[in-house]
């Protein structure tokens, strides 16, 4: 394939739609977290991975994966930890089985906060998705990001698709 091959063309076209599309969600649900919560959509992200960790097998992220979960490098995501701790809505720990390790969990400000915030993040991605769909060129990426939950389209406005 080549540059100007229609297949790399097309294939650069929807990459495009994608690209769209995401900013398009990115920016609704930054501008609704920073205006109801003070809180941006990194900083959403981060407390949503963190709220989800438990005491079972695996159940506690190293900063590695934490960093692959909200997509940022380590040390960006080292910076927002901080950040977030000194709000006082994460702590750090160090693992009781290695003391090298360090984890970090979700304070019961942090957990309060992020309760809040939920139907503001999925209120304003299910705007983002709706006016998307109404576009030609991102309606079948709408489509598709819908069906990636299993078992088919869940709605985020309690549930009802």
């Amino acid at each position: 394939m080549t540059a100007t091959d229609p297949a790399m063309t097309a294939l650069a076209h929807s990459w495009s739609a994608l690209s769209l599309l995401h900013g398009r969600i990115e920016s609704r649900v930054e501008r609704a977290l920073q205006a109801a919560h003070r809180l941006s959509a990194r900083e959403y992200s981060l407390l949503d991975v963190l709220s989800r960790q438990h005491d079972g097998e695996g159940g506690h992220l190293q900063m590695r994966q934490v960093a692959d979960a909200v997509v940022l490098s380590q040390s960006a995501t080292t910076r927002l930890v901080t950040r977030l701790e000194d709000r006082g809505l994460l702590q750090r720990y160090l693992c009781p089985t290695d003391r090298r390790g360090i984890y970090t969990e979700v304070t019961d400000d942090g957990l309060r906060l992020l309760e809040e915030a939920r139907p503001t993040h999925n209120t304003a991605l299910r705007e983002a998705l709706d006016r998307a769909a109404t576009e030609p060129a991102l309606a079948p990426l709408v489509h598709a990001v819908e069906q990636v939950q299993g078992g088919g389209a869940r709605r985020l406005d309690n549930g009802k698709v």
